[in-house]
């Protein structure tokens, strides 16, 4: 473990801003993803035709350390209002997933204040999806032309913070070519925002929220190369902040910090920014301070850290080796320093990529069990819905 004793002396005056602009950025967010879950989710109520064709089987176990229980002879009745499960692999009995038979996963938003429901992408098809429990997948955006090879695809997305006017999302992708963002408007083509992004055999994972109406925050991958984190030239390894969004040349961003590994994800908080990824020497938490990257905690026998989600004072961190959901206490003034990761979650629902806080101490977190798990159920990709209890614990949810 690596941590800081000291704490930037501008760090009330970047924090004051953080807070604003923070709760600003959620409040618009909320109302983002409440419009895409209601274009996306209008009108369904049962599971796809072909799920509800196929001839119902027994479930699947998530792992070998969980056994399911054996479903009632008799149902219980469902709850007013909620659609019955139908038939079919896809289902799966665990009451805090809350959609499933996704393909490969990448970054997900709540679809409502509760985290009942979802919007998740589809990194190997380019698919934007909205879905809750029992219910189709609605595609909410589908972005053409994306390479999924390697661990590329669509990366991550966001919609504009403008979004009940606009209706843009931006995406962060992989190309023929490169890594980029561009920006979707329904009906037409993708629009380059920012290019140039290094792409390689891996490495090409990266990140993004917007902070504010007109401050985009990226975090990219090092694509396979590591010196490239380094390189002030290049644009591989950095946090960088996209402040102009027209489709033409538009200029460079600035760097907030450089030497990111590979697979980096952000998780921002109301007083911070946080970064989990992994370096040649071990995975971390970082914390965005200054122009660098503060390590808060770092584990050196590199568990695959997939994502990271912060609630209710506490950071929530995902492997994707050792199945994992660990939590920290996020790290203050007073306190820069944080305690041994407590483990939360282990081995339920196999490897774990991105997450997304939906609030009060609620985070949604994507399988990613057909790139990396040792084993993959008829469910798979799955989003869960888990609930983090403060001061480090967890405890399941129940919808």
């Amino acid at each position: 473990m690596s941590a800081d004793s000291t704490v930037d002396a501008a760090r009330p005056r970047r924090r004051a801003r953080a807070v604003g602009s923070g709760r600003r950025a959620g409040l618009a967010l909320g109302a983002v993803v409440a419009v895409l879950l209601t274009v996306g989710l209008s009108g369904c109520a049962d599971f796809s035709k072909e799920d509800a064709e196929r001839n119902a089987g027994p479930f699947s176990k998530n792992n070998e350390s969980f056994e399911v229980k054996r479903p009632p002879k008799t149902p219980p009745r469902p709850r007013p209002g909620l659609p019955s499960p139908p038939p079919g692999p896809c289902v799966d009995p665990d009451p805090n997933v809350i959609t499933t038979c996704l393909q490969s996963t990448a970054s997900l938003l709540p679809g409502d204040a509760t985290g009942e429901s979802t919007i998740v992408a589809e990194r190997s098809t380019g698919k934007i999806i909205s879905a809750r429990r029992f219910s189709p997948h609605k595609v909410v955006q589908s972005i053409p032309g994306v390479d999924a090879s390697g661990d590329g695809g669509l990366i991550d997305f966001a919609p504009s913070p403008t979004y009940r006017e606009d209706r843009l999302i931006y995406a962060y992708i992989t190309t023929a070519t490169d890594n980029r963002i561009v920006r979707i408007a329904a009906g037409d083509v993708p629009k380059p925002i920012l290019t140039g992004i290094p792409k390689g055999r891996t490495g090409n994972l990266g990140s993004m929220f917007f902070r504010s109406r007109g401050e985009l925050v990226v975090a990219t991958g090092d694509a396979g190369n590591p010196a490239a984190a380094n390189d002030p030239a290049s644009l591989a390894g950095k946090v960088l902040l996209v402040t102009s969004f027209s489709s033409g040349a538009n200029p460079r961003p600035k760097i907030l910090a450089s030497g990111v590994g590979s697979n980096p994800a952000l998780c921002p908080s109301n007083d911070s920014i946080f970064l989990v990824d992994g370096t040649s020497n071990a995975d971390r938490l970082a914390q965005l301070s200054g122009k660098s990257l503060r390590t808060v905690w770092s584990w050196p026998d590199k568990p695959g850290l997939g994502g990271c989600a912060v609630t209710a004072g506490t950071i929530a961190v995902s492997t994707i080796r050792t199945q994992r959901i660990e939590t920290l206490q996020e790290p203050t003034p007073e306190k820069p320093s944080v305690d041994k990761p407590v483990t939360v979650l282990e081995k339920r629902y196999g490897a774990i990529g991105r997450m997304t806080a939906v609030g009060n101490g609620v985070v949604q977190f994507a399988t990613v069990n057909k790139q990396y798990g040792p084993k993959v159920v008829s469910q798979d990709e799955r989003v869960v819905r888990f609930v983090v209890q403060a001061g480090g614990g967890g405890a399941e949810s129940r919808m």
